[in-house]
């Protein structure tokens, strides 16, 4: 049986989603020459929230889209079960703009890597960066960085840290599951 800890509850939740809002503000101003580029599944809930966030902060629409990357990853025909796909919607032009990719936990990077292969099919931005709820950050595989970070978990390899979404879950949460000592 796992153990599981939260390890942000629904208060803090709500706070580091401002803070990341607020962070994004001073860094890219109204977002006019902005975008925001949530990465399938689990990305476009921290998109839907921060885009919600900052309308309203800002009084005026954002500009976001989804990038699906099953095709880009690395592992794509390394699995007994084949992935399915998600839905990418990108409606608009992204070259010489700025893009911040947004994902829910970076863990070995290797999901962001194809995020980026699969954001040039979509033309040459002038920036790229890097937003994610959490980042666990001591087991990655790739060189990668995130330039905004909700909160920076450490944890064990064969431990799992999942982002729970009120719309989704029920609950607005962290959780860190640890696996049980004989398992």
């Amino acid at each position: 049986m796992k153990e599981q800890q939260v390890i942000i509850d629904s208060t803090h939740f709500e706070l580091t989603i401002n803070r990341l809002c607020y962070q994004l503000i001073e860094n890219h101003g109204d977002f006019e020459n902005t975008v925001l580029i949530g990465l399938q599944p689990r990305g476009i809930n921290v998109l839907t929230r921060l885009k919600f966030t900052l309308e309203k902060i800002l009084g005026h629409e954002i500009t976001c889209g989804n990038l699906d990357v099953t095709f880009f990853r690395d592992d794509f025909r390394r699995r007994e079960m084949p992935l399915i796909p998600s839905a990418t919607n990108i409606d608009f032009v992204i070259e010489n703009k700025n893009v911040v990719i947004v994902d829910d936990v970076l863990h070995t990077g290797r999901t962001i890597r194809s995020g980026l292969d699969a954001l040039l099919a979509f033309g040459r931005p002038a920036k790229v960066e890097l937003l994610v709820f959490i980042d666990r950050r001591f087991q990655r595989h790739l060189p990668i960085q995130p330039d905004y970070v909700g909160q920076r978990v450490d944890t064990l390899s064969k431990e799992r840290v999942t982002v729970e979404w009120k719309e989704v879950d029920g609950v607005d949460q962290v959780v860190l599951f640890t696996p049980a000592e004989n398992e």
